[in-house]
């Protein structure tokens, strides 16, 4: 029932800009094609828009932990290996090959881990310590991380974690070692309660949604110094994902326990100042929106939703 009533929901387009603002993002109500795919709780999406796919992450019993899709919403195929929790998926590009991060927060035999795989779920890479919670002592030892950025240089950020006893963000080379790190539990300039997601604008800022004390926060990709954060836009509720606009204009910002996703305004180049919303898409109530990414050839943004469990596909108007 719960589905079906979702599917009715979906049927009339119940997101909405709130009131006097511009809707910029229309709801794409044939993706994906065939939605009872879905068979789990989709908790991650990534975008290849080099090769036109996206993959999903999602949880459950004798569910296929990942499913990937076409831009156009066909199924293509599924893969299941050495994926225990799904938290955060990211799909990397280089010029020679494509690949797919996960961060996994499991407790059993492949959790606490961040990997990679090929497009077809070869498991290419682990980094921590399977099965192993880790201490905040140890740069690669995790605590249910929360989600992978990778740079083109190879270069990666992880936020670490999704509730465990690190409340970090790391950043390795493209060969995994260490770079600098930041954060420590707290709600101090700089430290963290559960960095949930993270991204990277062009003027060279690390953006983290810093999920429990509701901000954004904001570092040096170079140097891990704190810029900056966001708070004034979060007050209802804390960030659970941060991606920015195909165009770098906007950031759309997941809002899980009010159901919205709030475009604020990007930050110039320079002062951080404090976020402006633009506007926000208020979606169905229980729909739970969890993690978002957005294809940056044709600006969609997708959206992992939990409660509903489904992704859905905005299209920008």
């Amino acid at each position: 029932y719960l589905f079906l009533y979702f599917q009715v929901l979906k049927a009339f387009d119940y997101s909405s800009p709130l009131k006097g603002q511009q809707q910029m993002y229309k709801l794409d109500i044939g993706w994906p094609k065939i939605p009872e795919y879905f068979t789990g709780q989709t908790f991650c999406v990534a975008v290849d828009s080099l090769h036109g796919l996206v993959y999903v992450g999602q949880r459950g019993d004798n569910v296929p932990k990942v499913l990937v899709f076409s831009e156009e919403g066909y199924f293509l195929y599924s893969w299941n290996n050495t994926v225990e929790m799904p938290h955060g998926i990211f799909v990397s590009n280089t010029e020679t090959d494509s690949s797919v991060w996960i961060t996994d927060v499991g407790t059993g035999k492949y959790g606490h881990t961040v990997k990679q795989y090929s497009p077809s779920g070869k498991l290419l890479q682990v980094l921590g310590t399977p099965g192993n919670a880790g201490s905040s002592l140890i740069p690669l030892q995790f605590d249910q991380p929360a989600e992978i950025f990778v740079e083109e240089s190879g270069d990666i950020y992880v936020v670490d974690g999704d509730g465990g006893m690190n409340n970090r963000l790391l950043k390795l080379s493209n060969d995994y070692k260490e770079m600098w790190l930041a954060g420590a539990n707290g709600s101090g300039i700089g430290q963290f309660k559960i960095p949930h997601s993270v991204t990277l604008d062009p003027f060279g800022r690390v953006w983290v949604a810093d999920r429990d004390n509701k901000r954004l926060q904001v570092f040096d990709k170079v140097t891990g110094e704190w810029l900056g954060s966001w708070s004034s836009c979060f007050a209802e509720d804390g960030p659970y994902s941060v991606r920015f606009s195909a165009n770098y204009k906007y950031l759309i910002v997941a809002q899980l326990n009010i159901n919205r996703l709030a475009i604020l305004a990007a930050a110039p180049v320079g002062s951080i100042g404090d976020c402006v919303m633009v506007t926000a898409i208020q979606l169905a109530d229980e729909t739970k929106p969890h993690l978002v990414d957005v294809d940056m050839k044709s600006g969609a943004v997708y959206v992992a939703e939990i409660g509903a469990q489904q992704v859905q596909k905005y299209i920008p108007l």
